[in-house]
């Protein structure tokens, strides 16, 4: 392999001639050769946001020269277009608080950027200038803040979208086919399939409103608090001015965090977003077992449903079709609870002025937005949109339902309806059979009193 020598303040390092990193990022690729869990491109990205406009208000605080932003910005933007995401090779464990992805980024964009200064224009470093009034202790930070509100906007939030709109048409679809409910996994009264499709739906616009609401905690921006919060080597109102260089860059309206020393130590709002996007997953849980139970069968479940068959089922057994959209949508669910418990522990990590376990806290939070937006739009594509009634299987557990003796009960009261239900159980009668023979109504009342349809 051809290599080349880079130079740091430890001495010599040896480094790919074809890559853009420097000493400090090689350094760490051989000392932390530890999983395959590399740093989310996303938190790259978002570095190169927060580069870029570190470089346009250094220019402007009369920092850092015209020719030395416009190279770091043209070079912030080829990361952003995706043209060297092979260059940041860095794993999620290596040091707590990021500093050697902060210096990748650095080095890279140093490096890129000397390429595309004018001759005599001088070098660009990836310390002095394209690290310029930053720390590694502020900037990771607000990467991990960046990249994860980002993602929620761009990914999962429209993935929910596309399922809310799915369920509002199969809701107005099936607004008058009545079934039979169930509470306990036992019968219950009745309702109509578009009811109980309104429960799901809702769920989601309350798990997107919930997200959304905890989502704006994370525009606060941990940059301008520099080493230990105090803002040492950055300008005033740097944090401030990058923040709204930021929002011009993206849209999204950063701000900077009122407290940086609340920011360089504490995650919370990284928690309290995940908290949020677990109770999402909790959701797509039951979502996607209640589909599973309703489409169990086809002829020894409940066979209320029709799922889309996408693939074959069994090797061994030919024919079968099974739930593979609930089932892969149950294990995200299990994965996000797993994130969770990580995040939340690493966050209660913080010692002093520094919590020291961002990047795990960064690559569990982005992973559950890329996982749930992806089962979501899989789940929406590949089930949910193809799902159908039975109807006819809906309507006979209707009438077989001891359930809608409920509807006697106004009338003769709770003891003699239970008396009706157990006596038809008990015989294998059907409801009306049972209570004709306690003599407690007759055939009219019973056909005036026990309707379904008025039921819901």
């Amino acid at each position: 392999m051809n290599e080349r020598i880079e130079r740091d303040s430890i001495g010599e390092v040896r480094v790919p001639a074809d890559k853009y990193w420097g000493a400090q990022t090689e350094r760490s690729r051989q000392n932390f050769r530890i999983g395959k869990e590399t740093m989310p491109l996303e938190l790259i990205y978002a570095y190169a946001e927060l580069k870029k406009a570190a470089a346009i208000v250094n220019h402007r605080a009369g920092k850092l020269s015209e020719a030395k932003q416009r190279a770091i910005v043209a070079a912030c933007e080829e990361i952003l277009a995706g043209q060297w995401d092979d260059h940041f090779p860095l794993v999620v464990w290596q040091t707590g608080s990021g500093t050697q992805t902060n210096m990748n980024v650095n080095e890279v964009v140093a490096r890129r950027a000397s390429e595309l200064l004018d001759e005599g224009e001088g070098r660009i470093h990836p310390n002095d200038d394209v690290n310029m009034s930053q720390s590694s202790n502020d900037t990771f930070p607000t990467v991990m803040h960046i990249a994860i509100f980002t993602k929620i906007q761009t990914h999962l939030l429209p993935a929910l979208d596309g399922l809310i709109r799915t369920f509002a048409t199969k809701e107005r679809q099936y607004g008058k086919t009545i079934k039979i409910g169930r509470t306990h996994l036992q019968d219950a009264t009745p309702l109509t399939f578009g009811q109980e499709i309104s429960g799901w739906r809702a769920m989601l616009e309350k798990s997107k409103m919930m997200i959304s609401e905890a989502a704006d905690k994370l525009l606060d921006l941990a940059i301008g608090g520099t080493a230990v919060g105090t803002g040492i080597n950055a300008p005033p109102a740097f944090g401030e001015q990058v923040a709204k260089q930021l929002h011009a860059q993206t849209g999204y309206p950063f701000r900077s965090a009122a407290n940086k020393f609340h920011a360089l130590t504490s995650h919370d709002e990284i928690v309290y977003v995940h908290g949020a996007l677990k109770a999402l997953a909790a959701d797509l849980m039951k979502i996607a077992n209640d589909i599973r139970w309703l489409a169990s069968g086809p002829r020894s479940g409940l066979g209320e449903i029709t799922i889309p068959a996408n693939e074959p089922g069994s090797s061994i057994m030919p024919g079968k079709v099974n739930p593979t959209q609930s089932e892969a949508m149950t294990m995200v669910a299990v994965q996000v609870f797993g994130n969770d418990a990580t995040i939340g522990f690493a966050a209660s990590q913080g010692n002093f002025q520094l919590n020291v376990f961002k990047p795990v806290i960064a690559y569990n939070a982005i992973q559950s937005v890329q996982l749930l937006g992806d089962v979501i739009r899989s789940f929406d594509e590949r089930c949910a949109q193809g799902l159908e009634a039975n109807e006819a299987k809906m309507k006979e557990y209707v009438d077989r339902s001891l359930m809608l003796v409920t509807a006697l009960s106004p009338h003769i009261g709770y003891d003699r309806a239970a008396e009706i239900a157990k006596l038809a159980h008990r015989e294998g009668l059907t409801l009306k059979e049972a209570a004709l023979k306690t003599g407690y109504v007759t055939a009219e009342q019973y056909e005036e009193w026990v309707r379904p349809e008025k039921m819901i």
